[in-house]
């Protein structure tokens, strides 16, 4: 396994981690992700720890803290040999501080996570949203004192836009809080936003990705051709709604590409859809996710080798789409791209 830094940070993690939205499997959008109780999340946490992955992402909301319960019983006993991501701000229920980022928000949540996992301390702390209503410097000061407390080592975000993340930073920066070394963003072959605007403030600010969903909301396992029907056990016929808009030709398209890699190379589609983001810059882990051990081992394959140039090309190809404005002048007129060097 590969390790890398962190964003700006002294903290290495693995090129692949695992994503524990499987365990616990409870509500409507979790259930369909996966239903792993403590004895099989054990034997996945067994299997990631023989290949080297050792850091475990998962959120308060994930089943509504259960995924939490069943990572914390997983890894009872080897808390040593494990980092653990977890993320907050997402509501938890319906009173009017169940959601969000203020001080009490935060502490309370802290505490609350660090009961579910049977922890002393969070190895990376992630906002899951920009809450808009509390003042930055109130989040960041609390983050601050969280750290100093022991409670939290490295804090990061989700979701956020690049003015909120910017924003954050300078504060930070001018106040002397804890900076942001990592955001978990979404990133695939069928969705490449990130490169646009958030990856070259990564790049700029030391600020490394961690990618949810790598194979585009389940549509790159190598199941969903053209001029096929969606297979009965995808979890796209449940949960399509919730995640990311996806053009159907393009996928096509993309999909027909990677065939034809995966002829050449002997790997899985979904090993080369990773293996392609794991060259990809700032990314510091992609988070591979497992309803069982098949799922999981085949993941796994997508480190230890690499995609060569002119194979990495065409999927660039395939898989380009027009940047949105301000990007596209950088991307398509010289008098632009001139001032900027390429990102990708």
């Amino acid at each position: 396994m590969d390790y890398r830094y962190l964003g700006r940070s002294g903290l290495k993690v693995p090129a692949l981690s695992f994503g524990a939205g499987t365990f616990g499997g409870q509500g409507p959008l979790f259930s369909n992700w996966g239903t792993s109780d403590a004895k099989e999340a054990t034997r996945l946490v067994d299997i990631c720890l023989e290949a080297g992955v050792n850091l475990f992402d998962t959120a308060d909301v994930y089943s509504s803290g259960a995924s939490e319960e069943v990572l914390g019983a997983a890894i009872k006993g080897r808390r040593g040999k494990v980092l653990i991501s977890t993320k907050l701000t997402l509501p938890m229920g319906d009173g009017p501080n169940d959601a969000g980022s203020s001080r009490s928000r935060l502490i309370d949540g802290t505490e609350a996570a660090l009961r579910r996992l049977g922890s002393d301390h969070i190895d990376l702390f992630q906002l899951h949203a920009f809450d808009a209503f509390t003042p930055i410097e109130e989040v960041l000061s609390t983050l601050d004192a969280l750290v100093r407390a022991g409670k939290i080592r490295q804090v990061g975000v989700s979701n956020f836009a690049g003015w909120q993340l910017m924003k954050s930073l300078a504060l930070a920066e001018k106040h002397g809080f804890p900076r942001y070394v990592a955001h978990q963003v979404y990133y695939s072959l069928v969705g490449r936003d990130y490169e646009f605007d958030l990856m070259p403030l990564g790049l700029d600010q030391g600020v490394g990705a961690l990618v949810w969903s790598p194979l585009g909301w389940g549509r790159l396992t190598g199941k969903i051709r053209r001029g096929q029907p969606l297979p009965e056990g995808s979890r796209l016929h449940q949960t399509a709604d919730f995640g990311p808009p996806v053009d159907d030709q393009k996928l096509y398209d993309i999909v027909d590409v990677l065939d034809e890699l995966a002829k050449e190379t002997g790997r899985t589609v979904p090993q080369i859809a990773i293996n392609w983001l794991l060259q990809r810059p700032t990314v510091a882990s992609v988070i591979i996710g497992a309803r069982n051990e098949t799922q999981l081992r085949d993941n796994l394959g997508a480190v230890g080798w690499a995609l060569t140039p002119e194979q990495i090309a065409r999927l660039d190809k395939a898989s380009a789409t027009v940047p949105p404005y301000p990007a596209f002048p950088y991307h398509r007129q010289e008098g632009f791209a001139r001032l900027n060097p390429p990102v990708v």
